[in-house]
């Protein structure tokens, strides 16, 4: 095998990188900053009255710290995949705007009365837009460049690289795997689709001495290929200052997934459950939580409901509410609310997962599916106590079975009650195969590892980014 130095030679010597809080904090402060900053600006150098920084003042720049912080988060503004691409950048960043704004403008008691000069409120608004564009074109610009990528070695099979790079460069733009180790028995094999080389210990040593990597990642199992040779490199990797870590630690990270698949053997140390599972307070607050948005849920039902009737009536033709069993918390089955969003007859052949572009799926339902209104009635299932707001999505005792012979610990998800919504809906693609249920279980364990008031707040928020931007399914 030739000598692959081609892309050792093309990193940067510098090993400056920021890791995804980082990136997301930094977008945050420097956010606020910069809107803060032109309108301080705005405020000495034109006559420009509606807003003003001063110690009388102080509340006003609070506000909108507030209201730009929320907006942001809900329009996807801290969404790293999104945040390195300038044209979702300028759609998202006028969408906040213009929401802050007229929320800053509907809260006067909080907030400055409107002026007579109505053009200033123009003004306002246009500086928070440039602000904002100015600055992310920066941040694409000077930060989401190669210079600050995170470079990383992956120790693992040659087998199973091409998984492992995916799933974490998909994960984080700014992650870059530069060359493999293979720890099986050299075979002559180069990942050509990645463009990703096998190393040697030479190589490594060359890297951590010119400091061009940032981390190591082991991916093999201490059983599997970890010879005494390759633990002695390792050790001086430390020592040199360079962090290793395991696989499946840094895939949760990234991905904010579990990778159960890799860690079967060692999956209940591995994975301990989340002390609010047993927390009173946390439950209690959880329940009151589930009571009170389930009560307005139902209330907001109510005033749709003449849409909801014409709609079935016109686009369904069948009976607006149906029913389907469910599997619940400790495996109990229980009946599931919908509106309908399908044909009359449409299980005729047998249960059978939804697809994208389901023929079976009417255009009123259609509707009723993307913009999520085809599940209010499953807050009287919150209610009963069989549901939460929060948790995995319940599925059908016919896939259940299924699923829990093919995949790994399926049924650990049924130890917490099922949600109306939850972490795996919030990120995962749409989808109807055992592989998508294994990248939702993924999801559904690190919500129950890692489940919190901070983290039911998180998917409260990307669940109305994805009502807003018509996402659901």
């Amino acid at each position: 095998m030739d000598k692959p130095t081609t892309h050792i030679r093309i990193m940067a010597k510098s090993s400056i990188h920021f890791d995804i809080s980082e990136r997301k904090v930094l977008l945050r402060i420097l956010d606020i900053a910069h809107v803060l900053a032109l309108l301080y600006v705005m405020g000495i150098a034109f006559d420009f009255d509606y807003f003003k920084i001063n110690s009388e003042h102080w509340m006003w720049s609070i506000v909108l710290t507030v209201y730009l912080t929320v907006f942001a988060t809900i329009f996807e503004l801290y969404d790293l995949q999104k945040a390195s691409r300038f044209n979702v950048v300028v759609k998202n960043v006028i969408i906040t705007s213009s929401v802050t704004v007229l929320f800053y403008l509907l809260t006067p008691f909080y907030t400055p009365t409107l002026p007579s000069n109505r053009l200033q409120i123009v003004y306002f608004f246009l500086a928070i837009n440039v602000a904002l564009l100015v600055w992310r074109y920066a941040y694409i610009t000077l930060i989401s460049t190669p210079r600050f990528y995170k470079r990383v070695i992956l120790i693992a099979h040659v087998q199973e690289v091409n998984t492992i790079v995916a799933s974490l460069q998909k994960s984080d733009p700014n992650y870059r795997v530069v060359g493999y180790f293979n720890t099986a028995p050299s075979d002559g094999r180069i990942i050509h689709n990645l463009e990703l080389d096998a190393i040697t210990f030479p190589e490594i040593n060359k890297m951590a001495e010119e400091k061009t990597v940032s981390e190591v990642v082991v991916g093999t199992p201490l059983s599997e290929g970890m010879t005494v040779a390759l633990n002695r490199q390792l050790i001086k990797l430390l020592e040199n200052g360079i962090p290793i870590r395991e696989y499946t630690q840094v895939y949760e990270e990234l991905t904010h997934r579990i990778p159960v698949q890799h860690v079967e053997k060692d999956f209940y140390r591995y994975f301990p459950f989340s002390r609010s599972n047993q927390n009173k307070l946390y439950l209690f607050y959880s329940r009151i939580s589930d009571l009170f948005i389930s009560v307005l849920g139902l209330a907001f039902g109510l005033l749709l409901l003449p849409l909801f009737l014409i709609g079935n009536l016109l686009g369904n033709r069948g009976s607006l509410l149906y029913t389907q069993k469910r599997v619940g918390k400790n495996g109990k089955r229980f009946k599931i609310y919908k509106l309908r969003s399908m044909v009359k007859n449409a299980e005729t052949y047998g249960a059978q997962f939804a697809k994208v572009k389901d023929k079976r799926v009417t255009k009123f339902g259609r509707f009723l599916r993307r913009s999520r209104l085809d599940e209010i009635p499953q807050f009287i299932n919150v209610i009963k106590g069989e549901m939460s707001i929060i948790g995995p999505r319940p599925e059908r005792p016919e896939f259940v079975k299924d699923l829990i012979k093919k995949i790994p610990f399926y049924e650990v998800r049924h130890l917490v009650k099922p949600g109306l919504t939850g972490w795996a809906q919030v990120n995962a693609e749409y989808g109807s195969s055992n592989e998508d249920a294994l990248e939702k279980l993924q999801y559904d364990l690190y919500y129950m590892k890692h489940r919190s008031f901070f983290l039911d707040i998180t998917i409260m928020v990307k669940t109305l980014s994805t009502i807003l931007f018509y996402r659901g399914q």
